[in-house]
């Protein structure tokens, strides 16, 4: 999965004569993309661009999550200073030049905003706006919330009684649930064996440690990603989760969390590593001592760097 170049065209007119022959047959009905439209308008870093998500109706809903998923990196990797603005459309009159006209108006005044206009709000509010389902549940501030399956819940609540010491929860991207995968007893040393290399988890783990003289049990929260090996669904939909789960865990079921950790590789989970999450180093900050510079004058000339054949070298 990767982005490529569709279609690239060089401006003949002004950018406003030139938008709707040079975009609007770009877009197409079943395919969901991006456009990047250069204006006649510079800043200080250079021309100025519009940036649009064309994210028509009729395209496959795993497209459009995709496209939803990769339009922070795509203004990212183009640079969100050159984008002076950005538009979102399901239909081509949205991302016409009169949808454009109609968008900035909107922008600088109070008027109503039409549905591809609400859309693109919402998008700014939450970043990602995916259709997960028939249902429509869309990812908010809070993130999305998949249930807990009732075996999660009793396993959670056996770890705040410290019946248990670990807990390795996963997503079923299907049934849109949070189900327990196992409870197995892990001591520290077993942790990055518990880290899954193809699939992202859920752990919640009980780490018993000496601290400044007092043992301490405390509970470590735990998200592992293996990277680009995890489709974009799974990343993102784990991503999302999380935020709630973790609401769910402290506020319904009380339990403190100590420290919330993300990794991609179990191999991170050394002893050291954990303690110095739970307890990072207070680090002093020193002023550093300025060196007076010598006086002005006396440092004699300032060195040339010679071309070829004046060091006296044959070129």
């Amino acid at each position: 999965e990767q982005l490529v170049l569709g279609a690239h065209k060089e401006l003949a007119r002004r950018w406003d004569a030139d938008y709707d022959a040079f975009v609007l047959p770009l877009l197409d009905e079943q395919q969901p993309c991006y456009v990047l439209y250069r204006l006649d308008s510079q800043n200080a870093q250079g021309y100025e661009w519009l940036f649009i998500s064309w994210s028509p109706d009729n395209s496959p809903v795993r497209l459009k999550m995709l496209y939803a998923a990769t339009r922070a990196t795509v203004k990212k990797e183009f640079g969100g200073g050159h984008i002076k603005d950005e538009m979102f459309g399901t239909v081509k009159e949205d991302v016409s030049l009169s949808g454009y006209q109609k968008h900035v108006s909107s922008c600088s005044a109070p008027a109503p905003l039409t549905a591809a206009e609400q859309e693109l709000q919402q998008i700014r509010i939450n970043e990602v706006k995916t259709e997960i389902s028939v249902e429509s549940k869309h990812q908010t501030l809070q993130g999305l919330a998949f249930p807990l399956q009732p075996e999660a819940q009793q396993a959670i609540q056996a770890l705040k009684q410290k019946k248990i010491n670990y807990i390795q929860l996963k997503l079923d991207l299907e049934r849109e649930t949070i189900d327990l995968v196992h409870t197995s007893p892990t001591e520290l040393a077993d942790l990055p064996k518990r880290i899954p290399q193809d699939s992202a988890r859920y752990h919640f783990f009980l780490y018993k440690h000496s601290h400044e003289g007092d043992y301490l049990e405390s509970v470590v929260f735990i998200y592992s990603m293996p990277g680009y090996k995890c489709s974009i669904k799974e990343r993102m939909l784990y991503s999302s989760c999380k935020s709630r789960l973790l609401d769910t865990v402290e506020q319904d079921f009380s339990l403190e969390i100590a420290k919330k950790i993300e990794i991609d590789d179990g191999a991170e989970l050394t002893a050291e590593f954990l303690y110095d999450e739970v307890h990072p180093k207070q680090h002093a900050f020193k002023q550093a001592f300025a060196k007076p510079k010598g006086p002005v004058g006396k440092r004699g000339q300032k060195r040339l760097i010679k071309g070829p054949g004046e060091n006296g070298e044959d070129s």
